[in-house]
């Protein structure tokens, strides 16, 4: 039935012909084309992979201006936050190919014989990995380009040697649309199964979950909200045969700003904060949501800075009506639980205005519903008493992409306390700079504790990424034909 409307995030018009949803017999062919693709993809050579992964990078770029254009629509990002999201893109699936080529899918760890009886003499060993299979991807809406159809996850579980069957955002329906019909000209000039990468659809969370369920998906990578991602863990947990869910989800990221630092510079952090904050109209998974200080004179002018700062930022249209009610909802709850409103710009029908809040550490600690991400261009500020206050807020948070740490550049006691309180909590600290930009390289790590992801020990940006589709296998006393194939599976 036609239950997928594309709207104009500007208007809330609706954009193009209405789209019809997944069916149950749709969500079974793509899973079954994509087994029937993994036959010969899993065994693929880095050569191989490499070349279909630099060829989407090329094609992306050849229609940049059309998708450029159509993602606007859809998201009202902005033609310049755009067109760097698709060179971001480009560049992660061209990463994803060097990695493939390096053969970074099929290290081995060789474990030669030792004789003798245990515990000292063992079998020769090899250790190597071997890919899980196809995984459901479910794209996000805040990047169109860089975590949707083409995005991280579809370009490491491809690496791994892992087809893939897109769940498109109903956000951006016609670009993911033009977005796949590229991939299939790909697939078929390089004489690639069209089942390499599928696409389903659908407003509702039905195909989601029926994506989840279906036994022959291998396991799923996620990004979004913490109660889909909860959900979709839920279900893969609950098959007959569970799988891995690799889940991105709500994150606050404290700003933790120390009165030294405020002291030397808290109107250029304060200025470099708002900014942050109001970046992509606050839809980051990095944006600082919540911003630590402890009382006193330093904290009193930051705050009148940061207020005076944020209410002269404008944000543009959220990315749906659903996400600005969402928004003036989480705001509204934070001032029903005691928070005091410094900055409350009334914005226009679909660009909300900037928020700024304030609460005592006290208050923070005594009320669970201050913790919650609120998804939009809005931060709360918590006044601690003291060090100790500011580490028992952040382990009331509990978990989070990010911390960021300003102010802790000389060690002491109460910095290396800060510090193991940050690293306790999150997957990346920041010691200068805010958290929104993710860089896609060797190091970075983008996950962390519940509720900030569902597998903390991995990433779903940079290189590490495409651990997660890859599964050890040892061989013991392997015969020379598997190991002349240097790690790679059969």
């Amino acid at each position: 039935m036609n239950d997928l409307q594309s709207f104009d995030a500007r208007s809330g018009a609706a954009h193009g012909e209405p789209l019809l949803a997944s069916t149950a017999d749709d969500i079974n062919a793509a899973a079954q084309a994509a087994a029937d693709a993994f036959e010969t993809w899993g065994s693929s050579t880095g050569a191989q992979r490499a070349a279909l992964l630099d060829a989407l990078a090329a094609a992306l770029e050849a229609d940049r201006e059309a998708l450029v254009a159509l993602a606007d629509v859809e998201t009202a990002l902005g033609t310049a936050r755009l067109n760097g999201e698709l060179d971001r893109t480009a560049f992660q699936l061209r990463r994803f190919a060097s990695i493939a080529t390096r053969g970074l899918p099929f290290e081995r760890l060789d474990d030669p014989a030792v004789a003798g009886a245990p515990p000292v003499g063992h079998p020769a060993m090899v250790l190597q990995r071997v890919p899980l299979g196809p995984v459901a991807m479910f794209a996000a809406s805040n990047f169109p380009f860089a975590f949707s159809v083409l995005g991280g996850d579809t370009a490491s579980a491809m690496a791994a040697g892992c087809p893939v069957v897109v769940k498109a955002h109903p956000g951006h329906p016609l670009l993911s649309q033009r977005v796949f019909a590229l991939i299939q000209n790909v697939l078929k000039a390089q004489g690639l199964p069209a089942g390499l990468i599928g696409l389903v659809q659908g407003a509702g969370v039905e195909v989601g979950v029926a994506l989840v369920r279906h036994p022959l998906i291998a396991a799923g990578a996620f990004t979004g909200s913490t109660r889909g991602g909860a959900a979709l863990q839920a279900e893969a947990n609950a098959r007959p045969r569970p799988i891995p869910f690799y889940g991105e989800l709500g994150s606050i990221n404290p700003v933790v700003a120390l009165p030294a630092a405020l002291q030397a510079r808290g109107a250029e952090l304060a200025t470099t904060l708002a900014g942050s904050i109001v970046q992509g109209c606050g839809q980051f998974c990095t944006n600082p949501g919540l911003i630590v200080l402890i009382d006193g004179a330093e904290a009193d002018a930051f705050v009148a800075q940061l207020a005076t700062a944020l209410a002269a930022q404008q944000p543009h249209a959220m990315l749906t009506s659903g996400m600005r009610r969402a928004f003036d909802a989480g705001v509204a709850r934070f001032v029903e639980h005691g928070a005091q409103p410094l900055v409350q710009q009334p914005g226009s029908t679909q660009a909300p205005g900037p928020q700024l809040l304030q609460v005592s550490g006290a208050q923070f600690l005594q009320q669970s519903a201050l913790h919650d991400e609120v998804f939009g261009p809005s931060s709360l500020v918590v006044r601690a008493a003291s060090q100790a206050e500011v580490l028992a807020v952040l382990a009331a948070v509990g978990g989070s992409l990010t911390v960021t740490l300003w102010g802790a550049d000389a060690e002491s006691d109460d910095t290396r306390a800060l510090v193991r309180g940050a690293m306790a909590i999150a997957g990346r600290v920041l010691f200068a700079g805010v958290p929104t930009g993710v860089a896609v390289t060797a190091a970075q790590q983008h996950g962390g504790p519940w509720p900030a992801s569902t597998a903390p020990m991995t990433t779903s940006v940079g290189d590490a990424a495409l651990n997660r589709f890859l599964r050890p296998v040892s061989l013991q006393d392997a015969p020379a034909w598997l190991l002349a194939r240097q790690g790679r599976p059969c």
